[in-house]
Formats: structure tokens, C-alpha cells, sequence
């Protein structure tokens, strides 16, 4: 449990900005009045999500492996926590449907037909459901996640000498 305890407190506090996120989304108007700029904007969520990242990874080398940190231990424990948050994810996603934005699908499917996306609002509603966006976020979380330790990595190692 301890070597996984840093994977797990960066995976809560990750789940709980994706949650403040999403009332900031609410709150802007994303999710209803402005529901047509949504898909562009909510993809700012990318910045918190690598920074957040980073510092998972920087703070694991830091307290668990003393300041040396190699690739493969660091690209081994991000993808731990990527596991965690994606295990998360339906809950975090459940919480955002039905507390903070229960309107959303619905929103979201007048909307995409009637912008063109999808021709009729069962196909719509086929796109904009929580079981989907449930699997979804699951796996976007744990490739974005694998993707972003991948690269940040580089940097983070302890460099040999």
C-alpha cells in the first residue's frame, strides 16, 4: 500500500479537479447556453490535467524514490495512477451527471442536431449518454494518462551521470 499511496492521493485530487472543473464548465454556461462552444473549451481541461500529472510524478521521485527517479520507475507509476483515475473516472462521471449538470445530455443531444453533428436525436442520444461517456472517460483517462507520463518522463528522470 505504501508504494502505491502517492498514486493514490494525486489520483483523488485529480478526480476532485476534474469535479471543480466541471461546475466551472456549469457555471461558464459550457453545459446549456453556451453548449455549442463546449467541445472546444472543455479541452483546456488538458492544462490542469498534465500539470497535475507532473506533479504526481515529480513528488513520487521526490518522496519515494529520494530524488533518483528513472524512467521505467516513473512511467511505471504514472501509469498506476492513469489506472486509478480511470478507475475513477464513472464515478467522478456519475457524480458530474447527475449532481453538478443533470441537463447536459439532454442539452447536448438538441444541440448536436440541431447543429448538424448527428442527423437524428436517437443517434444523438446513442453519443450523449452516461453509460458512454462512463466508458469514455475511463479510457480517455488512462490514454491521455499513459500518453502524458510517456512524454513528461523524459524530463522528470533522474538523468545518469
Amino acid at each position: 500500500m505504501n508504494t502505491v499511496k502517492i498514486e493514490i492521493k494525486w489520483a483523488l485530487i485529480f478526480s476532485i479537479v476534474g469535479l471543480l472543473w466541471m461546475v466551472l464548465e456549469k457555471a461558464l454556461g459550457w453545459h446549456d447556453e453556451h453548449i455549442d462552444q463546449h467541445m472546444y473549451l472543455t479541452n483546456l481541461f488538458a492544462i490542469p490535467a498534465i500539470v497535475m500529472m507532473v506533479m504526481a510524478l515529480k513528488d513520487k521521485k521526490k518522496n519515494f524514490y529520494k530524488g533518483k527517479m528513472s524512467y521505467g520507475d516513473g512511467f511505471k507509476s504514472g501509469l498506476i495512477l492513469s489506472l486509478i483515475i480511470a478507475a475513477l473516472s464513472p464515478l467522478t462521471q456519475w457524480i458530474t451527471s447527475t449532481i453538478i449538470t443533470p441537463d447536459y445530455f439532454a442539452n447536448a443531444t438538441k444541440a448536436s442536431v440541431e447543429l448538424g453533428y448527428f442527423a437524428t436525436t436517437a443517434e444523438a442520444e446513442a453519443n450523449f449518454n452516461l453509460q458512454n461517456y462512463m466508458i469514455q472517460g475511463a479510457i480517455g483517462a488512462l490514454v491521455m494518462g499513459v500518453v502524458t507520463v510517456a512524454i513528461a518522463m523524459i524530463f522528470i528522470r533522474s538523468k545518469s551521470e
